[in-house]
């Protein structure tokens, strides 16, 4: 399979993917949950036995049950986050919650601030540029060529905007979790970008002298291949299977992961390769250009 000679086919599938999620971002943005707007947090104790999805039905009572997270830390503990609320409907969701569990006890009760959610996406978008800076230098002193540090951190912000931009498009609402899925998600995309950035570097090394850029690349790819498809796709079943069988709880995170994987192995072997050709052609034509 020629990878380099359809690199344009590559580029524009991205874009077809990229493009519509960052006008929607531009446009709606996110859908923040809680931890970005603000919201309550009820640490409960139960008589008896509690049940996630019973609990869920009473906070729907109130239209609460599509944003709050509910997590049962025991059998008779729950720990329940809501947007904010007054006070008459949080002694209302507890009475409904005793009607139906018997006696409640408050362990802890705390409200989220708005301002700690801006401060947590700040903090995210700072990790994201830091990494980006790391990676780059990372790459290019174990390479000792930039262009392959330039290549990975343009590939690895391809993922994180395939990732938001879906997230953004479909509405589905960000947490906390969301922000750990994309720092999770670049450390997979880099790491796998750098395998074939490895295999690129032994093959220069053999390179024989009729042998082109893009030849030595499209073998580097092909022979990785295996490798990047198998470690997709084991990656791939075992969120699948959380997604049916963890709960809602993980669902932000895990199908975030799940995007973010699939679109970091479409972006190890068919961008971050591909642009550092360019990258090189580029460069050889500066060359050309200087010589005269």
């Amino acid at each position: 399979m020629d990878f380099i000679g359809r690199m344009k086919w590559w580029f524009a599938l991205s874009l077809l993917v990229i493009v519509p999620g960052v006008i929607s971002l531009f446009t709606q943005g996110l859908n923040k949950g809680i931890d970005f707007q603000g919201g309550a947090i009820f640490d409960l104790r139960f008589e008896k036995k509690v049940d996630v999805g019973q609990a869920r039905s009473v906070l729907a009572e109130f239209n609460l049950d599509k944003e709050a997270v509910i997590q049962a830390s025991g059998e008779k503990e729950l720990l329940i986050r809501t947007k904010a609320v007054n006070e008459d409907v949080r002694n209302r969701i507890i009475k409904g919650l005793e009607e139906k569990f018997g006696k409640v006890t408050v362990l802890a009760e705390d409200r989220v601030d708005p301002v700690i959610g801006s401060e947590l996406l700040l903090k995210a978008l700072l990790a994201l540029l830091v990494a980006s800076v790391l990676i780059m230098v990372y790459i290019a002193f174990r390479f000792s060529d930039i262009k392959f540090g330039i290549a990975a951190v343009i590939a690895v912000l391809h993922d994180v905007l395939v990732v938001t931009g879906i997230f953004s498009l479909m509405r589905w609402e960000v947490d906390g979790s969301f922000v750990a899925a994309i720092l999770t998600i670049i450390g997979y995309s880099i790491m796998d970008t750098i395998v074939i950035f490895d295999r690129i570097r032994e093959n220069l090394r053999r390179k024989k002298k009729d042998q082109t850029l893009e030849e030595v690349v499209n073998d580097s790819i092909l022979q990785t291949l295996n490798r990047s498809v198998n470690t997709v796709l084991t990656v791939i079943f075992i969120l699948l299977a959380m997604i049916f069988f963890g709960g809602g709880t993980t669902s932000v995170f895990v199908t975030a992961l799940l995007i973010g994987v699939i679109s970091g192995a479409y972006s190890s072997i068919f961008n971050a390769s591909p642009l550092w050709i360019v990258f090189k052609r580029l460069e050889q034509r500066k060359k050309a250009v200087a010589r005269g």
